[in-house]
């Protein structure tokens, strides 16, 4: 008998004998007087019994078996799931150990054998949630963020980008560091998967922008002074991209909120199939990220998208590059860091006519390519002859095509096995020493 039986019998013995009126023994008991009447009959008739509910003792026919609260238990201290947050492992329980369990129930059995949920709930100052887009592709937001994604103590930097109406993700892309490639890859997807976005909202990396940007005055502004643009500007306003800066990591929470959810799930999804570098992850990401925008994602509240489709004769290669000016000289050849190169065309010299300015486009799709005139050239490397006593035959040239094993031959594939430093001239120096000397 629990407590508050003991007290109500109290009580409705002390009515039975008379030391209490009716009156008195429902003011007792937050009763009605109708209720203690009948209590009182009851009591009379079967004894303190009458005041136990029937089904005291009984399990409820929905608890759950203890067999598999033990199941769930097991599974929480595995090494796959341990790491994950509560809504999270109720979602992974029902797609790999097909165990299907409510939020609550699974909370309290948790919570019962002594487990925290590791999302981070972090008191941080209130800002104002900014109003959706109304349109999917007006808006979407970019950034990267460093985390160690395999549980070997090595940070990795996620690039990805989410559209501002939906919440979709529409590119994730993960490097060693953060980089201009990262950022190239993820636009990439966007382009082949949505179209052209209106707009980006990026932070202020140097990669995005120029750190003299904020320096020029509006003196040198009116003298005609110009302040050049970055590659990634650079790709962006060839695509008709408006980039729009961010003042603060606020401003683009929705990218930040992003990198909460994917920090606290992406680490257990890869461990659970296996999942320890660059190369792994960027194929897993490419199924994942359906699944997380049918989970995540919201519609928006103008079904008319935004996203301009590409144009049939658009080649994303030879936009999404690092370019440089460069001049043919009088013998059809240029130079790029110190390698002298010549455009081809069908396998023949290309004529470009001496003194034309040529822009010179180097990617780890495709490695050296030169335009002209809007035709854009394979290129050959051009080997000064040594001057010798007895003349030489002349090396046959061949198109300058990076070899299929080569790292920057990947076709998605083998590429990510390399990363890439923060600036423009870092990826120069790169591409200098692991793929022009190597051909050059």
């Amino acid at each position: 008998m629990s407590q508050k039986q003991l007290n109500r019998y109290t009580v409705i013995s002390q009515l039975i004998e008379g030391n209490l009126t009716t009156r008195e023994a429902a003011e007792s008991l937050g009763l009605s007087e109708r209720q203690i009447k009948r209590l009182k009959k009851g009591v009379m008739k079967e004894g303190p019994a009458f005041l136990i509910h029937k089904n005291t003792g009984r399990k409820p026919v929905h608890t759950i078996p203890d067999e598999l609260v033990e199941k769930i238990i097991e599974l929480r201290n595995s090494e796959k799931y341990k790491n994950s947050n509560f809504l999270h492992f109720q979602e992974l329980l029902r797609e790999h150990e097909n165990i299907k369990i409510s939020y609550k129930p699974l909370y309290n059995i948790l919570t019962n054998a002594g487990f925290k949920s590791p999302k981070k709930r972090r008191k941080t100052k209130a800002h104002h949630r900014r109003k959706r887009k109304a349109q999917e592709g007006l808006l979407v937001q970019m950034d990267a963020t460093p985390f160690n994604w395999f549980g070997d103590k090595q940070n990795y930097a996620l690039h990805g980008a989410i559209d501002d109406a939906t919440g979709k993700i529409v590119g994730l892309y993960l490097t060693k560091n953060e980089c201009l490639q990262g950022y190239f890859e993820v636009v990439r997807q966007i382009l082949l998967n949505y179209g052209i976005p209106a707009s980006l909202y990026t932070d202020r990396h140097t990669i995005f922008r120029s750190p003299k940007a904020d320096k020029i005055t509006l003196e040198e502004q009116l003298a005609g002074k110009i302040i050049n643009h970055t590659q990634f500007e650079r790709a962006m306003s060839e695509l008709g991209i408006t980039l729009i800066p961010a003042r603060s990591p606020q401003a683009k929470g929705r990218v930040e909120r992003l990198w909460d959810t994917l920090q606290s799930r992406l680490p257990v999804e890869f461990k659970i199939v296996g999942i320890t570098n660059i190369h792994e992850a960027n194929q897993f990401l490419l199924s994942y990220i359906p699944k997380f925008n049918e989970k995540f994602a919201v519609k928006p509240a103008n079904s008319e998208v935004a996203y301009t489709p590409l144009k049939k004769d658009l080649v994303v290669d030879n936009i999404l590059c690092f370019k440089q000016i460069r001049t043919i000289d009088n013998g059809g050849v240029f130079s790029f860091k110190g390698k002298h190169f010549q455009p081809v065309s069908n396998g023949q010299i290309a004529y470009i006519p001496p003194k034309s300015q040529v822009e010179v486009l180097i990617s780890p799709v495709f490695g050296v390519r030169v335009k002209y005139k809007n035709t854009v050239y394979e290129v050959v490397p051009f080997i000064k002859p040594k001057k010798t006593k007895t003349p030489t035959p002349a090396k046959q040239k061949s198109t300058y095509r990076p070899p299929d094993h080569h790292y920057y031959k990947y076709g998605r594939e083998l590429w990510p096995k390399l990363s890439f430093a923060e600036s423009d001239s870092e990826i120069l120096q790169m591409l200098e020493e692991i793929f022009l000397k190597k051909y050059a």
